[in-house]
């Protein structure tokens, strides 16, 4: 508790030495579960889609730089971190959500893919390389994908990637969302049927972008990209973070 107190105060300093016309950057790093889609992929929504509208954009600037498909591997191997890391200002967040392609098994997944030693590694260069620019690192466990058993309860879909997350936030002394575990309690809540209201589930000839239909249990539509960035936000609420006090028009 202690650390976790102090931790919070060096934040609330770093506030306090911002300029009062300068912004904060929020980065959002991570997978397609969070990215921008292309209007050819709707009703397909990242949740970070959502998440930038409830912001007040006149104080805060939302730069969602996630990529379909990324793991803590290749996003670093093609370049696309190191321009972030270049323009972190003191202050700025770095919310950090990987782990769903770092998973992946097979021949197919090979040159995304990592373990989880790898994967520690890679999420405390993140850490790190923030930390030395004076901005602050979001640790976010990997939104769980949907997956009920026959009796329809749901179950772990990132377990051993997740505990990662969560023993390095504690290692590291990092701010932690358990997205995982907040977003398996939302779809249990919805049920096994009705949680498809918030995938991309479309039944043939229902879409253009889908004339064969699509059943996909990890992706959102726009209800369940913004019902996943509200845990986000509550949680951001629930910890006091200062950027809280940047949020508008959220439950």
């Amino acid at each position: 508790m202690k650390i976790r107190y102090s931790f919070i105060v060096l934040i609330v300093c770093l506030f306090a030495f911002k300029p009062a016309d300068e912004k904060v950057t929020i980065w959002l790093v991570g997978d397609s579960t969070i990215a921008e889609k292309l209007i050819t992929r709707y009703p397909e929504t990242g949740w970070g889609m959502a998440f930038q509208n409830y912001f007040d954009l006149s104080k805060v600037t939302i730069e969602n730089r996630a990529k379909n498909g990324r793991s803590t591997k290749t996003f670093l191997a093609e370049g696309s971190w190191l321009p972030i890391q270049q323009n972190l200002k003191a202050g700025d967040y770095v919310l950090i959500q990987f782990g769903h392609n770092d998973e992946g098994k097979g021949e197919r997944y090979k040159d995304r893919s990592t373990t989880p030693d790898e994967f520690k590694i890679n999420l405390v260069k993140y850490i790190d390389e923030t930390k030395s620019k004076n901005a602050i690192p979001v640790l976010i466990t990997p939104v769980s994908r949907r997956y009920f058993d026959k009796d329809g309860n749901i179950k772990q879909t990132h377990e051993f990637y997740s505990d990662v997350v969560r023993g390095l936030a504690k290692s590291q002394q990092v701010i932690l969302i358990d997205l995982d575990e907040m977003s398996r309690k939302l779809y249990q809540k919805y049920g096994s049927e009705n949680s498809k209201l918030l995938f991309l589930d479309i039944a043939p000839n229902q879409h253009p972008n889908y004339p064969n239909g699509v059943t996909d249990g990890t992706h959102f539509n726009e209800y369940g990209a913004r019902l996943i960035a509200e845990l986000v936000l509550n949680e951001i609420k629930a910890q006091k973070l200062p950027l809280s006090k940047f949020i508008v028009n959220s439950n």
